[in-house]
């Protein structure tokens, strides 16, 4: 019998048709979805993706702006830019870090220093982090390296800006220098230019106190690429900004000299011009090249640096505390006049003062001493029997008065301004009584009175001014002279016993200045560095590190002061033997650039040479130690085509020069 399977064929047929519907709608869901994802991104994010697409096309970097310069008071540049080709490393965009540091090296035939320190300060630096590898390459190593790009992904050479010192050490704790930005940097300023490679911020001295200022304003490049990075060709440029220029009061010239002519000491250098308070130089040697800095200084150079007894690192003038010694005699005579003392009183100085059951020692055995003679033979008998008599209240007063002991208004990252002692000072500080051996102590400028040289330059110019006097540094800008309320004769008499000190029968008769019509007024001083077991003084005959410091305060010229100042050579053993010949040539150089001149390249001839060849012919020796192979001495190349200011731009011009006199040379004071 047949069976009918029909009804079955129906039914499977229905299914059948059931899942192909099914199937269909789903795949005409997804084809919609599909359709309606494409005309989405095709019409609603065309902008999105076209900027992709062109950003693979068009790379887009930004151009760090060149800094404003830093100007003297003659618009010559102390710290200006040159144009130069670098290359910088991305430590992120590295593959292969040893092998593209070894191409490197090759390609542009760095040393086994340079490859060492420039291997640990990749290790070291933040994954961001443009590290520099060379800066100021000649144009055919930067063309080998342009040549090998593709096989150096992460290194990025560039055409750019680089800061330049012309007189490098010179200006090393003034100007300070600029340096890639930091982690810590990045985080209180996280804007892409303080990474972009060749930007470069201040990191010391007015190159950070003033980066706003110097700051310009980042340019841009667009530019068409290949898939692995090569330009094509540029396709739109925006010029960057330069930063504003900072004119200072300082007189670069001068600036120079001061610090050549500390020669091979340890110390400082300030002079102001007394009549405005403006800061004609703020010298502090030995020092460290600005240029090597900002062009990343290596691991090898900082170690010789920090290793330095004589500490290069610091600024001496602003943050070098000593006693003041002596030189602080021409103040305490003002304050003793201001208290009603004679100028005539006599003190007979047999050779000290006892107090009690103590002797304080005199340098020698004077005689009567009035305060015109006590000043010029530094007798410390006089000022004892004075301080005794009545009371060192005067004298601390009159010292801040004159400046001691004062933080100044000044764009200074930090200053050290020393102490200023008295009984209430002692009572807090120790919790202690004061006594008259403390009044003793403090009147000579010993036991616990401290004073940085700039202090002690802002004391002698009010001295020699009869003016309130305080120190600028940017021109046009900070306080201006005041008045004291005391007697001008005062002054004066306080004048001609510094005047006797340099000229007549003083301590310091070797530095008078070789003119007939210009005298120097001055102070010496003799600070104690510590106590000897023999109870001898810190003379030429022990270490270094344990002679007494050598100090000078200076004015000039006597009869119409324009110039005050202070010298500090650390373990000179005296001011008279270290101080105030170092002081007299500064003058010289003032008053006749040419004189000047004479005497400090006869000195550097037996020195070994400038500041800078100095410092570049020890760090070759340091290194060739360091790595075992001769490393020759290195400088910063000159700058052409910039206005001078080093010692030497005050010398009258040579006619195969053919160049315009420099200004600032007559013998009036021009310089400042």
């Amino acid at each position: 019998m047949a069976i009918d399977k029909s009804p079955n064929a129906n039914a499977l047929k229905q299914t059948f048709d059931r899942r192909m519907f099914v199937l269909g709608a789903v795949q005409g869901g997804v084809g919609l979805l599909l359709a309606a994802r494409m005309g989405y991104i095709a019409v609603g994010e065309n902008e999105k993706y076209q900027m992709e697409a062109e950003s693979n096309r068009v790379n887009l970097t930004l151009i760090p702006p060149r800094r404003g310069w830093i100007l003297d008071r003659h618009g010559s540049p102390l710290a200006s830019n040159r144009a130069d080709f670098r290359v910088d490393i991305i430590p992120d965009r590295l593959d292969d870090a040893d092998r593209e540091i070894t191409l490197l090296a090759s390609l542009l035939r760095l040393d086994d220093v340079a490859v060492a320190d420039l291997r640990q300060r990749v290790d070291e630096a933040q994954g961001f982090q443009a590290v520099q590898v060379a800066a100021g390459v000649s144009l055919d190593d930067y063309a080998a390296v342009s040549l090998r790009a593709p096989e150096l992904p992460g290194v990025v050479p560039q055409r750019g800006y680089s800061r330049y010192y012309p007189t490098g050490p010179a200006v090393g704790h003034l100007i300070g220098y600029v340096g890639a930005a930091s982690r810590e940097e990045y985080e209180v300023e996280p804007v892409p230019l303080l990474v972009t490679p060749g930007f470069k911020l201040g990191k010391d001295g007015l190159e950070k106190q003033f980066e706003q200022v110097l700051r310009g304003q980042p340019g841009a490049r667009r530019a068409e690429v290949t898939a692995r990075g090569r330009v094509v060709r540029d396709l739109e440029t925006r010029e960057d900004v330069q930063g504003n220029s900072l004119r200072l009061t300082i007189d670069g010239p001068l600036q120079d000299y001061a610090a050549r002519r500390l020669g091979l000491e340890s110390g400082s250098v300030v002079v102001m011009d007394c009549q405005s308070g403006d800061l004609l130089c703020m010298s502090s040697m030995p020092s460290f090249d600005p240029n090597s800095f900002s062009e990343g200084i290596g691991r090898v150079e900082y170690q010789m640096l920090s290793q330095d007894e004589r500490v290069p690192l610091r600024n001496k003038v602003l943050g070098g505390l000593y006693p003041p010694g002596s030189t602080l005699k021409p103040m305490a005579g003002m304050a003793l006049l201001e208290a009603g003392v004679d100028p005539q009183e006599t003190v007979v100085c047999g050779g000290g003062y006892r107090l009690g059951n103590r002797v304080f020692r005199c340098l020698g055995r004077h005689g009567p001493m009035t305060l015109h003679t006590a000043i010029a033979k530094s007798c410390n008998t006089y000022f004892y029997s004075m301080a005794h008599k009545h009371g060192y209240e005067i004298i601390a007063d009159m010292a801040r008065t004159l400046g001691l002991g004062e933080k100044y208004d000044l764009p200074v990252a930090s200053q050290s301004y020393g102490t200023v002692p008295d009984a209430a000072w002692k009572l807090r500080r120790f919790e202690q009584e004061w006594t008259n051996s403390d009044s003793l102590n403090s009147v000579i400028g010993q036991g616990y009175v401290l004073a940085n040289p700039l202090q002690l330059a802002v004391m002698a110019s009010c001295i020699a001014s009869g003016k309130r006097i305080r120190p600028r540094l940017v021109l046009g800008q900070g306080p201006e002279p005041g008045t004291f309320g005391y007697d001008p004769a005062h002054f004066e008499i306080v004048r001609q016993g510094m005047w006797e000190v340099v000229n007549g029968a003083g301590t310091a008769v070797r530095s008078k200045l070789p003119f007939d019509d210009i005298t120097m007024g001055g102070k010496t001083g003799t600070a104690q560095v510590r106590g000897l077991s023999s109870g001898a003084r810190g003379g030429a005959g022990v270490p270094w590190k344990y002679r007494d410091h050598g100090l000078f305060v200076f004015f000039a010229p006597v009869d119409r002061p324009r110039y005050a100042g202070a010298v500090v050579i650390e373990h000179g053993v005296g001011g008279s033997r270290s101080a105030a010949p170092v002081a007299k040539d500064v003058l010289t150089y003032l008053f006749d650039p040419q004189k000047g001149m004479d005497a400090l390249h006869a000195l550097e001839a037996s020195w070994g040479g400038t500041a800078q060849e100095r410092l570049a012919s020890t760090y070759a020796a340091y290194a060739s130690a360091a790595a075992g192979v001769r490393v020759a001495p290195e400088t910063a190349m000159p700058v052409t085509g910039l206005r001078r200011v080093d010692a030497e731009s005050r010398l009258p011009a040579s006619p195969a020069e053919g160049a315009e006199p420099t200004e600032g040379a007559d013998r009036s004071g021009g310089a400042a």
